[in-house]
């Protein structure tokens, strides 16, 4: 007899599983590396999917978030019936030491030069 899978249950690669790839591949995408970087901002909170403000319909937003769970960048739980998500830093500073602090200053970096500038 097969039991079920509860739909509670949420799949994320272990620790020594997270491939640097993937990783790379969900911090590649603009909307994947906004995300991160409001959570990161965050330090340590959780925050369920709706806090954030992205401008994609709600099934690309639920793709972001899976990319982002798959790779190993970010865990995935339930309060309740919101599905929380929190950046999994201790891990991927564990496996690539400094690429998360690397990736996070380029990107504010690049945020602040796209921002007008007062003449």
């Amino acid at each position: 007899m097969t039991t079920a899978t509860s739909p509670r249950h949420i799949e994320h690669p272990a620790r020594e599983d997270i491939r640097l790839g993937p990783v790379l591949h969900a911090l590649s995408d603009p909307i994947r590396l906004r995300i991160v970087c409001a959570m990161a901002h965050g330090r340590g909170e959780a925050f369920s999917c709706s806090y954030f403000a992205l401008p994609v319909t709600k099934s690309t937003s639920t793709h972001h978030f899976r990319v982002l769970r798959e790779s190993g960048v970010v865990r995935q739980t339930y309060q309740g019936t919101a599905k929380l998500n929190s950046l999994r830093r201790a891990d991927l500073d564990a496996l690539f030491p400094g690429l998360l602090d690397s990736v996070l200053e380029s990107a504010d970096a690049e945020a602040h030069r796209e921002r007008p500038h007062p003449q």
